[in-house]
């Protein structure tokens, strides 16, 4: 049961869902979710631009982020540098948790026990990564307490984030009987009953990234909500929005491209996921690494996925290990 919070007075509940890793053929898909809540706005005025309310603290570009948190479509943040690859993604993720009242994790078991997306039980899972990985830990207190104090000046507070992932096992399992885009759409919705719960009676704003280009979704969200009355409010190339009553709980969600780049708790939902994802692929790559040391690591796409695959066989035929646990079918 998700406990919901109630607050007196106008506010808006901005929430934003977003996937990393949909593509790969190792490793986990992992979708995010993240909600903000504006006290004492009124939704009926739209979603305000938090990059510009929050500009003397929050950056949209690498660039601008040495005295400021960069929060963007985690494809912007994750750098090429070996060394430093996570850090904006790392920075920008435990300054909100911070907001949350969740203090910085010192590992990521830790970390994915706070958002609740424990890697599989698998061999190639099973190390453990100290944190933070890209960032100095003084560093990150200061930030996370600078963003506090400027998330209380705004009368902005965060109040969920949380990211679900999905083995290859399991993503094997599920898309033998259904596409990638339909588990990918689940798991969203998923996380999008579970903030109207949270938020029962204070209509949530949810911003999710449009799945494969695609325009209508009445049906698919009547399928996920059959007892959803649903609302088409607006529904053309650059935006689909529905009004969903859920037995009296009310939600508005819309799905356009890029929102990840446009909406921040989007922006924020996508930097979960890549977070997430990353730190479960150095447990990977680290565990077959160990048995050969000159294996250069991979980030799971398919170009470089099938040189890795190719190099791995001996580990693979040496411990028993099954294809179909590492290798996505789809």
């Amino acid at each position: 049961m998700v406990p919901s919070i109630k607050y007196d007075g106008m506010m808006l509940v901005y929430g934003g869902i977003d996937e990393a890793g949909y593509g790969p053929m190792f490793g986990p898909l992992c979708v995010g979710s993240c909600v903000l809540v504006l006290k004492d706005h009124d939704p009926a005025d739209g979603a305000p631009d938090i990059w510009d309310m929050l500009d003397h603290i929050i950056c949209r570009k690498r660039k601008d982020a040495k005295s400021k948190i960069a929060v963007n479509d985690s494809k912007q943040l994750k750098s090429n540098a070996k060394k430093k690859a996570l850090t904006h993604l790392e920075r920008g993720v435990f300054a909100f948790m911070s907001a949350m009242g969740i203090e910085p994790p010192t590992c990521d078991t830790d970390f994915f026990n706070k958002l609740h997306c424990t890697p599989a039980n698998f061999p190639w899972y099973g190390s453990i990564t100290n944190l933070p990985v890209g960032n100095d830990v003084n560093m990150l207190r200061i930030d996370c307490s600078r963003l506090r104090s400027a998330l209380d000046t705004a009368n902005i507070s965060c109040e969920h984030m949380e990211c679900t992932a999905v083995d290859v096992e399991k993503y094997n399992e599920r898309t033998a009987h259904a596409t990638k885009s339909a588990l990918n759409f689940s798991i969203a919705m998923q996380h999008a009953n579970r903030i109207v719960q949270k938020f029962p009676t204070e209509h949530p704003r949810l911003m999710i990234d449009r799945h494969g280009g695609k325009i209508k979704y009445r049906n698919d969200l009547q399928l996920f909500w059959p007892e959803a009355k649903i609302q088409v409010l607006i529904e053309n190339p650059s935006m689909s929005r529905y009004r969903l009553n859920i037995n009296g709980k009310l939600a508005t969600m819309t799905f356009a491209s890029k929102s990840d780049e446009r909406h921040m708790p989007a922006a924020l939902a996508s930097m979960i996921a890549k977070y997430t994802r990353e730190l479960q692929m150095l447990r990977f790559n680290r565990y077959f690494i160990d048995r050969m040391p000159e294996l250069k690591p991979t980030a799971g796409y398919v170009q470089d996925g099938r040189r890795f695959l190719q190099e791995i066989e001996p580990i693979l035929a040496q411990n028993g290990i099954k294809r179909e646990l590492l290798v996505r079918s789809s």
